[in-house]
């Protein structure tokens, strides 16, 4: 019986501390992440989800998310089976990932970011002098799309324009630095906004309307030589100070730029009198990756953590503007005079971008 009774003591005594492991798992360790979360990413988001604090804020509810970077066209040629989600800069290559995957719809949105231009000092004075822009303050102003559209069809140069002599870096033809359309959504959206304009005011949707705006768009392009495959490319040349005077990029970039920097004195943030907004769109190929994206739509932690890097959260502007508070002196905050110009499908981006790379 004695033997018998130890048996059963030890049965008990084992059982309680599997309970207590299962417990602690499910229960005390709630700040620990239990789930690994792999995507594929536009690299404009890779410091948002190297951030300690964003890692932090997914871990606490209960994620590790292990990303890799890619322009966002470029995913459409992945293999991305094992990975549960992509998330691409804006709604057309999330839309063509979404049918080519089967994802179910509505995919998340959980933040936005418009295109600006950003321009140097020098440069941003002198088309303002001629009338293609158009300052507000020392850090700001927009840009003229039409005007500037019409300067690059008569292929101006900078030494045409009144005031550009007294900067010896303001030489050669005017344009405005782009990333590759056919890779990059910097650079297709660039392209969707310019099309716009270039149309009437009127969204490119069919083949007539592309052969009509395709002379314009191959100007814009071809008078850049190679083109970078992302904009954090382009953006570190800009910073560094070579390249063009004038590049267009998304406006989370420059957000995030300033919240380092508290400022930058030879740095002009332009917008575009007619732009596009990059949605950054989540494509979830699992339910895990649809969890991530509805977490990072709602969670408060997290959408405070996405304007501190810059990107706008859906559905609430004053969110941005309070945050931003500090570089109004650089952001046209609430996009006071800029018109949201509508994309194009997928399959008439990939058109235009074919055409205006020749």
């Amino acid at each position: 019986m004695r033997r018998i009774a130890g048996i059963i003591l030890a049965v008990l005594l084992i059982g309680g501390v599997v309970a207590a492991v299962v417990a602690g798992r499910h229960g005390d360790d709630k700040g620990t992440a239990t789930k690994t979360v792999r995507g594929v990413i536009g690299s404009e988001k890779s410091d948002f989800f190297a951030d300690p604090d964003v890692v932090k804020a997914l871990a606490a509810k209960g994620y590790t998310v292990k990303t890799e970077a890619s322009g966002s066209w470029a995913m459409d040629g992945l293999d991305l089976k094992g990975y549960d989600f992509a998330f691409p800069s804006s709604s057309a290559p999330a839309d063509q990932l979404a049918a080519k995957y089967h994802a179910r719809q509505p995919l998340p949105r959980p933040f936005y970011s418009p295109l600006v231009v950003v321009a140097h000092r020098s440069a941003a004075e002198v088309l303002a002098a001629n009338g293609l822009a158009v300052l507000d303050g020392k850090g700001k102003g927009t840009v003229k799309m039409a005007a500037y559209l019409d300067a690059a069809r008569h292929d101006r140069t900078w030494q045409q324009l009144k005031g550009a002599k007294a900067h010896g870096e303001l030489t050669g033809t005017l344009y405005i630095t782009s990333t590759d359309p056919e890779t990059s959504n910097s650079g297709a959206l660039y392209l969707a906004a310019a099309s716009y304009v270039a149309n009437g005011g009127q969204v490119v949707a069919n083949d007539a309307a592309v052969a009509k705006t395709a002379p314009l768009l191959r100007k814009l392009v071809s008078v850049q030589g190679a083109q970078q495959p992302s904009s954090d490319s382009v953006f570190r040349d800009f910073i560094s100070g070579a390249g063009n005077p004038l590049v267009c990029l998304y406006e989370s970039q420059v957000v995030s730029l300033l919240a380092e920097q508290h400022g930058a004195d030879d740095l002009v943030v332009l917008y575009p009198d007619t732009t596009v907004n990059s949605d950054h769109t989540i494509v979830p190929m699992d339910d895990a990756g649809r969890e991530l994206g509805d977490l990072l739509s709602a969670d408060p932690t997290l959408r405070k953590l996405a304007v501190k890097h810059g990107f706008r959260p859906q559905g609430d502007s004053a969110e941005f503007v309070t945050a931003t508070a500090d570089r109004a002196a650089y952001l046209n905050q609430t996009l006071t005079g800029v018109r949201q110009a509508p994309v194009p499908t997928s399959a008439v981006l990939h058109e235009m971008a074919r055409r205006a790379r020749g």
